[in-house]
């Protein structure tokens, strides 16, 4: 009996920082200034992570409490389709803009802390921008501003 004991605290000691470690799994993504030209003729820039692979978009701001203002995370797609997303595990509000392959903003929306609702593009679109929620409104862009892409 007292080896079952020390089996099970050495079996938790062993095993729960590798389940800890997996919730707070990070990608080391490159960082691109993003240039998005306003209807109004200015340009408002974000510093956003990249998130090209499947498992990094998998992932995207999933655990993060704090996104400063003026950050954000953009997921490139390899072709033109309709995108869902959703904030599984993501605690901090955001807001998403869906972008198409010429760069125009077609959508922008609301998404709510740890929802499992999906937020859809309502057209395909190549591209998707999240940034803390309300960033968009703040900075004065909205849908039909371009987003500089190379």
């Amino acid at each position: 009996m007292k080896n079952l004991k020390l089996l099970a605290i050495f079996a938790v000691c062993a095993f729960v920082p590798v389940f800890v470690s997996c919730q707070n799994k990070k990608f080391n993504l490159p960082i691109k200034e993003i240039e998005i030209l306003t209807s109004a003729g200015n340009s408002v820039f974000v510093k956003a992570e990249v998130a090209q692979k499947e498992e990094e978009r998998n992932y995207g701001f999933m655990n993060r409490k704090n996104i400063p203002e003026g950050t954000g995370m953009l997921f490139v797609f390899e072709k033109d389709q309709v995108l869902s997303f959703w904030m599984k595990n993501t605690p901090h509000p955001l807001s998403i803009a869906y972008i198409d392959r010429t760069g125009t903003i077609q959508n922008i929306f609301d998404m709510t802390p740890f929802s499992l609702a999906p937020v859809k593009s309502t057209r395909s679109v190549r591209y998707a921008l999240e940034v803390p929620q309300g960033w968009f409104e703040k900075a004065g862009i909205k849908t039909g501003d371009k987003v500089v892409l190379d």
